[in-house]
């Protein structure tokens, strides 16, 4: 059998080779220009469970690569976006980029191109379907329950208490030191106890003390004298005669003489006469530096004591009326010194009361202080129990004074519609309100739009601001003022601020009370997200609060 084949030119084979390498070199380029590959590692899952998207780039070290970030998922949520990992090889890197999705609600999805900048080039991912499955319960053999009650939860008090308890506490405090240092009634000190004593028994006890204050053992008759002669006198004073003390001893026995010859006192010459040999011999003693004998010192001072016996014998007994007189004046003193104590109890809580409040104005200001006393609903609200939570989906997470309740908004059928879901605290008739709104957009292809240009519909953030505008305008509110910025969250999403005053309505009345408002707008391919807050103007409290939600606004999880 013979071969008819004849054997190749060298023409056709170099024809050959051009078309062999025309081929490598395009398969080449073909390789070299797909850079990005995407993937994930199930198309099908359980509600809940976690699908992994992979992103897969190669590029030159030179060049900057940007991954998507944010909620560009579409309806699947993002619950984590891992970090990049780098290889090298060569002059080129290879970055895998990886996300964790999920959703809640059974269905199938579509896991929307995603756009990657290579330096300045664009390239997008291909789209991906994932089917979300219900999980099949099997009513034979798991059992139906009825619904659980509601379970009331106790709310949580705050930390007001703690300021009640340390205002308690010292209250407490100052009216324990006030019943100590005045209402209680002291064990009296010896000397007040002698001085309660009746005048008589006070002049025996002094002899008693001047027997056993060693004196005449030491032979100091000059210290001696003068406490013997002071107790007489002392004793005279109060029973005799009120100037025995600051008088002389000629003076004080003229004035007992003329008591005797008035019958006021039935006292003997002789007394007298002792008495005043006594106070002559002690004044020698004191000024005259005479010196008796001790044997007379101690006769002096047993005569002392038997004349105080013959004065106390020789004194009318007090009348009824006198007896009278001297329990209203006992009572007078009882009242006097109650009195006194009261004065001296409310100038000390008034002062304590005054201090206090001083205190709390100079570190929290008068109008703190003064709201706190009265009362104020933005205060109350500040202070209160906030809520931290994610409203929506994709979600945004909020911290705010109250729960935001969700607005039943009729659900609509028609895939081309609009989907909104609201979440709301108050409404500009109120004092303060908070609404979140989530609006998820239809995607459509038009007649000549590409895939890319379908999946990510334009949302004119400026003129959806005008809408919520005119939204205001149709509640009653007027004389609005705009202002536009740029609005960053703690993670670096990147919003629309659109803040101002307006006159709102007041409820229950036709005037108009001054305001202000913050809009907040977020979007992310089809998917537009707000936050509305109207607060009263020149209201200190309720900026702290729209600081405070301002702060805690995030539409996507941080990275770490």
């Amino acid at each position: 059998m013979m071969n008819n084949e004849l054997p190749m030119t060298n023409h056709e084979l170099k024809q050959n080779k051009t078309v062999f390498l025309s081929f490598f070199f395009a398969l080449f380029s073909f390789f070299s220009f797909c850079q990005v590959q995407s993937s994930i590692d199930v198309d099908s899952i359980k509600i809940g469970e976690q699908i992994t998207f992979k992103v897969a780039v190669e590029a030159d070290t030179s060049e900057v690569v940007i991954f998507p970030e944010g909620q560009t998922f579409g309806a699947l949520e993002i619950i984590e976006s891992y970090k990049i990992d780098t290889t090298k090889k060569d002059a080129r890197f290879n970055l895998i980029k990886k996300y964790g999705l999920t959703r809640f609600d059974s269905g199938t999805y579509t896991i929307p191109k995603q756009k990657i900048l290579i330096g300045t080039k664009a390239f997008y991912t291909d789209s991906l379907s994932v089917e979300v499955r219900e999980i099949a319960v099997d009513t034979t053999k798991q059992g139906l329950y009825d619904i659980k009650p509601i379970i009331e939860v106790e709310k949580s008090t705050g930390n007001w208490w703690k300021y009640l308890l340390g205002i308690l506490l010292g209250f407490a405090l100052a009216a324990f030191l006030l019943w100590w240092f005045i209402w209680r009634q002291k064990p009296l000190s010896e000397e007040e106890e002698i001085a309660l004593l009746p005048p008589y028994d006070r002049a025996k006890l002094a002899l008693q003390k001047l027997d056993e204050s060693g004196y005449l053992q030491n032979k100091n008759l000059k210290d001696y004298y003068s406490d013997l002669t002071f107790i007489i006198r002392k004793y005279l004073d109060e029973k005799v005669y009120d100037r025995a003390l600051e008088s002389t001893t000629s003076e004080l026995v003229s004035r007992l003489n003329l008591l005797k010859d008035g019958n006021q006192i039935e006292l003997s010459k002789e007394d007298i006469r002792n008495i005043e040999t006594i106070l002559n011999r002690a004044d020698l003693v004191k000024f005259a530096k005479s010196a008796p004998d001790v044997a007379l010192a101690e006769i002096d001072r047993k005569t002392i004591a038997l004349e105080i016996d013959h004065v106390q014998e020789a004194l009318p007994e007090p009348s009824e009326d006198e007896k009278l007189l001297d329990a209203q004046y006992k009572e007078a003193q009882e009242r006097k010194k109650k009195r006194k104590k009261i004065l001296v109890t409310v100038f000390i809580s008034v002062f304590l009361l005054f201090a206090t409040i001083t205190g709390f104005v100079i570190k929290f200001g008068f109008d703190y202080v003064k709201d706190t006393v009265i009362g104020h609903e933005s205060k109350e609200l500040l202070e209160g129990n906030w809520v931290t939570s994610a409203y929506g989906s994709p979600p945004i997470t909020i911290s705010t004074p109250k729960v935001l309740r969700r607005v039943e908004i009729p659900e609509n059928e028609n895939q081309n519609e609009v989907k909104t879901s609201a979440f709301s605290y108050g409404t500009v008739l109120d004092l303060f309100s908070v609404t979140v709104n989530i609006q998820v957009l239809p995607q459509q292809q038009k007649q000549g739009e590409t895939q890319e240009e379908a999946n990510t519909p334009e949302i004119d953030l400026n003129e959806v601001s005008e809408l919520v505008i005119k939204s205001l305008e149709s509640k009653g509110v007027k004389d609005i003022v705009l202002l536009r910025d740029k609005f960053e969250t703690p993670s670096g999403a990147q919003g629309l601020k659109t803040y101002g005053t307006l006159n709102m309505p007041s409820p229950g009345s036709d005037k108009l009370r001054a305001g202000k408002f913050i809009l907040l707008q977020f979007t992310v391919q089809n998917i537009l997200q707000q936050v509305i807050i109207t607060a009263p103007d020149n209201d200190d409290y309720a900026d702290q609060m729209i600081t405070r939600i301002l702060n805690s606004v995030e539409v996507k999880p941080k990275q770490d």
